[in-house]
């Protein structure tokens, strides 16, 4: 399996974060590729159709706010291509708001604003990856062409938290938006599709899973401490929220390792 990390074109730099694929070449055994929290929406290609939930999930098809924690199936070999998005990007891409999706995805050719039948023919025919990544940006700035929407304050916002994660982050963005708890509330659920709290909960559970999966850490509770646990069992109850899994637990079945408490 080969996995590449590239970053979006400058022209869609304010909507996309990170541009991630992945090709499976064995189409012997299935593929599960976990879907956790990361307080990132994300438009998704892949060019074999895989399950979800139970459910068949399309060639292109755009994930919301990810909440619970869930996996995608794939049985052949395939390509996949994800964009991750600006928590605020849905609205201007696929003309609805962030809240319809929220732990839940979209196949973008059932949304009337972003009918893409044709897109997805061109996916599954262009003969490289770099003639596919062309086809999704192209799409891409079709769709925000015409976005005329200032995104500036929920940037801010969310570029804060994704930063700080301590108990006072909320109280000092309002002050710094120079806005109510409830204009915030409103900002958020708006544009990203979750309260604030919420957000704030997932940026300081994806800081931790990003520190625990590079093994920046001694003990669990070196985790706990520099993302504002309160204390350990406060790390290990949300990670188990957000991956239905244990922190020692996630980590031998990843590597076998089994981490000092």
């Amino acid at each position: 399996m080969n996995i590449q990390s590239l970053l979006p074109p400058a022209a869609l730099s304010s909507y996309v974060r990170s541009i991630m694929v992945i090709e499976h070449p064995q189409d012997r055994t299935g593929f599960v590729l976990p879907l956790y929290a990361n307080g990132t929406p994300t438009l998704v290609f892949q060019s074999t159709r895989g399950q979800r939930n139970g459910s068949q999930v399309g060639h292109i098809s755009v994930y919301g706010q990810a909440v619970a924690p869930t996996n995608l199936f794939i049985r052949e070999r395939f390509v996949l291509i994800a964009y991750f998005l600006h928590p605020y990007a849905i609205k201007a891409i696929l003309g609805v708001t962030a809240s319809e999706l929220t732990n839940t995805l979209a196949d973008v050719n059932d949304l009337k604003p972003a009918r893409a039948i044709s897109l997805q023919e061109q996916l599954l025919n262009a003969s490289s990856i770099a003639e596919q990544l062309k086809l999704i940006n192209a799409f891409l700035l079709q769709r925000i062409a015409n976005d005329c929407i200032d995104y500036s304050r929920i940037a801010f916002a969310t570029a804060t938290l994704q930063k700080d994660a301590s108990a006072e982050a909320l109280g000092k963005l309002r002050d710094q938006l120079f806005s109510t708890e409830r204009s915030v509330q409103r900002l958020f659920e708006d544009q990203v599709g979750i309260s604030p709290k919420l957000y704030k909960r997932i940026c300081q559970f994806h800081m931790a899973f990003q520190q625990l999966n590079h093994f920046d850490f001694t003990k669990l509770s070196d985790i706990a401490y520099r993302n504002g646990f309160s204390d350990q069992s406060h790390f290990i109850r949300v990670f188990k929220e957000f991956t239905g899994m244990s922190p020692k637990d996630y980590l031998a079945l990843r590597t076998g390792y089994t981490a000092e408490e």
